[in-house]
């Protein structure tokens, strides 16, 4: 049992002893100042905690008070002591950046830093058009520059020598692989910061969670107190939030954007002014010299020390700030808020960048005796593993191969011997992978097809790693050594840029984009690393089913990652504190196996709070039947028949006509959410609501997500109000605060329970269930036979019957996590008020006869107040009739 605080327990001692938190910019409520407390006492003993406080109690607040005036608190202990002293001297040259950068500009002038209160960026916005002149003649130079270093370059995609792997890399070009991830070259120009920096900048906070929007929302709080003067803040963001370079942000996929970035930085570049001869079918001829450019907003190395020095003026900035501030400068700020990370004392970022080791070495990032604080953590084991997943298309292996069996048809006789034959294994590697996805293959439910003998010819089947390997007949290649060689040799890039010369110079310029060979080269890469990892850490997927997406036509192969204690170690081993924060992070024992397993129970810290919202102010009901007498029932098997859709729509019906305001109803999915819609606007249910309220949709595609909101907001103020239909797992259940008149009734339709034909899904159920359990745990052992087939749910419901306990509650708590992420969006502050209908009988059973009742894994601050029996829907009526008049006659008083 984990050791934890209750709000109400302050009996120890040490508990007893208060902190000022003079920085709270209110008069701070008691559940906040108990939480500040027991975050400085966590911060103080160090380890692994956490801290459970509702949605909309102020958490963000008391995180940036609580953390902050610890981190202030201990350096000046510190500093009165002598030690820990952070000295930042902005006057020299950061070591820790890439190469690229330090080598680029040649100047002598290193007064670019701030002087005094003066900021060098304002004194230059009067000389813009001599900038503006200055980067023409730059540019100008650099294209002539770089044609006449193109003449003398003819053979620049030939590999150097690679004779053995023992050999010493003395190379510049040669590293050591990072966290696991096999990148090379152009990515390493990027990445490689300089990893002699020695100088420690002293004692950080670095903050995460998942969503830009929540990382925007948490510097808005920062800006409320004096820390945001204070303290030394940056912001991390990804290249796609954060390029201002026009060519690259118009490519619109992440994955293109990220590649042209490095594109733009190789030292050697893959597009030249002249088109080479390289092979019987390329003819020469000119190209545009400025596609082989480096990134404009990356040819001065004086404005990224500008930037850096502005920055450092300010006081906190969210990213929408370092955007403007770059394209005023112009200068990248991607690059310049990496700059600005070694002196910062609070670092903002995404989950990614801090969970991810091979991202935290590439921004430079030391979590050594700092603090680390991981906030919305309630999925953190499911987000963590997600990130080291590899994937690779059936497209993307074809693609590889023909690149690499024309670049060898090129070079072969060019290529020594050690290239000749890592080359070679990399072909049979490919083939070998090929084989399994080959759906005209008839001797598909052979040994040789690398899948199990009851494959079906579509379909996805799961395997262990080692059988995987062991069925393509490729288990006595050395992995570890051709990684080595892929990293060392730069062979991705090589083969990539050849390809992609000869398919440019060859293009009909009708023909549609076709897919990056980059992207297919690093997945192929990024599988080899998971094949290389141990057997019990995940499992292989194998799905030949054809896909409508792009590229995946023929299926893919995916490994999935299922062991997480290994990966979060790294972090825990490495900072002073890790602080997992949430609003819904129990059950903490399931976290604890999955994330921390090493730590004892008694010793993982844990507080939890209630919620500031008064009980008058909430009206939570589960509503088991609809105006009609109807009975809901939203399971998987009934949610689709017509008389349940109509059953909802009639609810919904007389709800616009009671509640004001904002109303948001929460759906499984987007398809169920179509499916929804789509019969109300035929049966005339979606008229009936419009007539009262006006209705949005959530969008798929998050760029459209502000639109809708800033439609659903001003529909409510015109005193209309409006109906937002939402998705469980969206934008909007997420991350998104809907304080006030925005939601004044939340509705929860069903139990979003994931689909049990999800393969993956099954997989990480069969895991947990065996997690602690010495015989299921073995590696390759499983549950249940392997040969189910992502697809069949029917499949799925004998993998979950199979399990006991663990993997039921595994599967129960996500359908919970995400209800109540969703509910949670309602109330935000302490005047606010909202009712919450969870719309389904199996809500409404008496949970003293089911064992695992659902009402059981709300919020306590929902559950103790739960209207769970009714005598029908007109009791549903009257309470919410009486709780919203209620609070009219309030308001209006």
């Amino acid at each position: 049992m984990a050791v934890q605080e209750k709000a109400e327990n302050e009996s120890d001692p040490e508990v007893t002893q208060k902190q000022e938190f003079s920085a709270f910019p209110y008069d701070p409520y008691s559940i906040q100042t108990d939480f500040m407390n027991a975050l400085y006492r966590f911060l103080d003993k160090g380890g692994v905690s956490m801290l459970e406080s509702p949605t909309g109690t102020g958490k963000s607040l008391s995180i940036i008070c609580s953390a902050l005036q610890w981190l202030i608190d201990r350096k000046e202990r510190g500093n009165n002591s002598g030690s820990n002293k952070v000295v930042v001297d902005d006057g020299k040259e950061d070591e820790s950046e890439p190469d690229w950068i330090r080598n680029f500009t040649v100047t002598d002038d290193k007064k670019t830093i701030r002087n005094n209160s003066k900021s060098q960026f304002r004194l230059r916005k009067h000389s813009k058009e001599k900038r503006d002149f200055d980067g023409r003649k730059e540019e100008e130079v650099y294209v002539r520059k770089q044609e006449a270093g193109d003449e003398a370059n003819e053979q620049e995609f030939l590999l150097d020598e690679y004779e053995s792997e023992e050999e010493e890399s003395s190379s510049s070009s040669k590293r050591k692989p990072v966290g696991g991830r096999f990148y090379s070259s152009s990515e390493d120009e990027e990445d490689d910061d300089d990893k002699e920096c020695s100088e420690e900048d002293g004692l950080k906070v670095f903050y995460c969670s998942r969503t830009h929007s929540q990382l925007s929302q948490f510097v808005k709080e920062l800006k409320k107190t004096v820390f945001a003067q204070k303290i030394k803040v940056v912001c991390l963001g990804s290249r796609k939030n954060m390029c201002i370079n026009e060519d690259v942000l118009k490519l619109g996929n992440v994955g293109r954007i990220n590649e042209r970035c490095l594109d733009l930085q190789k030292k050697k570049t893959s597009q030249v002014s002249k088109k080479k001869n390289l092979g019987t079918n390329v003819r020469g001829g000119r190209t545009k010299a400025s596609s082989s450019c480096r990134c404009p907003m990356l040819r001065k190395l004086s404005l990224q020390r500008d930037f850096k020095a502005e920055i450092l003026q300010q006081e906190a900035m969210d990213i929408e700030d370092l955007v403007q501030i770059g394209r005023d400068m112009g200068t990248c700020p991607y690059y310049g808020s990496r700059r600005v990370a070694p002196a910062a004392e609070l670092i903002i970022l995404p989950y990614q960048s801090l969970l991810s080791k091979s991202s935290r070495e590439s921004l430079g990032l030391n979590l050594k005796n700092s603090v680390v604080i991981i906030d919305e953590a309630h999925n953190l084991a499911d987000t963590l593993l997600s990130m080291h997943d590899a994937k690779i298309t059936m497209a993307q292996l074809v693609d590889i191969q023909s690149s690499i069996e024309s670049y060898l048809g090129r070079f072969k006789n060019l290529l020594g011997a050690g290239n000749r034959r890592y080359i070679q294994t990399m072909l049979i590697l490919i083939r070998a992978l090929l084989k399994p996805l080959d759906t005209s293959d008839r001797n598909l439910n052979s040994v040789n097809s690398g899948l199990p003998s009851k494959s079906k010819p579509c379909g996805g089947c799961s395997m262990a790693i080692y059988d995987f390997l062991f069925s393509l007949n490729i288990d006595n290649i050395n992995l570890v050594k051709l990684l080595a060689y892929i990293k060392q040799s730069n062979i991705i890039h090589k083969v990539s840029g050849y390809g992609e010369r000869v398919a440019m110079l060859q293009k009909d310029p009708a023909a549609p984009e076709e897919m990056s060979k980059l992207s297919s080269f690093r997945a192929f890469s990024d599988m080899l690393v998971a094949l290389s990892h141990n057997n019990g850490d995940g499992r292989i997927i194998v799905s030949k089913m054809d896909s409508s997406t792009p590229g995946q036509q023929g299926g893919y192969i995916k490994y999935v990652m299922l062991t997480g204690a290994k990966l979060f170690s790294e972090v825990v081993e490495e900072a002073h504190a890790v602080i997992l924060a949430g609003g819904t992070l129990q059950p903490i024992e399931e976290t604890r196996e999955r994330l921390f397993p090493w730590l004892p129970s008694n010793q993982l810290q844990f507080f939890s709070c209630s919620h500031i919202v008064p009980p008058e102010s909430l009206m939570p009901i589960a509503v088991s039947h609809g105006p009609s007498g109807q009975s809901f029932d939203f399971s998987h098997s009934s949610r689709s028949s017509a008389k349940m859709i109509q059953e909802l729509g009639l609810l919904m019906s007389n709800l616009v006509a009671l509640v004001p305001e904002g109303v948001i109803v929460f759906f499984s999915s987007f398809e169920y959410e179509t499916q929804v819609h789509t019969a109300w606007s035929k049966s005339g249910i979606l008229t009936r609501i419009m007539k009262k309220k006006r209705l949005f949709r959530e969008p798929r595609r998050n760029t459209e997500v502000e639109a809708v909101l800033r439609g659903y907001k001003e529909a409510i103020e015109s005193e209309r109000g409006a109906v937002m239909l939402a998705v469980v797992g969206g934008k909007v259940s997420e991350g998104i605060n809907f304080s006030d008149g925005m939601c004044r009734c939340v509705v929860m339709v069903g139990l979003p329970y994931p689909s049990l034909s999800d393969i993956e899904l099954l997989e990480r159920i069969k895991h947990i269930e065996g997690l602690g359990d010495s015989e299921s745990s073995k590696p390759g052992m499983t549950l249940v036979d392997d040969s189910y087939y992502s697809g069949d749910v029917q499949a799925g419901f004998e993998v979950l019957k199979s399990c006991r306990r663990r993997g039921k509650e595994y599967y129960e708590n996500l359908c919970m996590k995400a209800v109540n992420q969703s509910i949670g969006r309602a109330i935000r502050h302490a005047k606010d008020y909202s009712a919450i209908l969870l719309v389904d009988a199996r809500y409404a059973n008496d949970p003293s006869k089911r064992a695992s009742h659902p009402s059981s894994k709300l919020p306590k601050w929902i559950k103790d107040h739960l209207i769970y029996s009714t005598k029908g829907y007109g009791d549903v009526h009257r309470l919410l009739h009486q709780f919203f008049k209620h609070k009219n006659v309030g308001k209006s008083s």
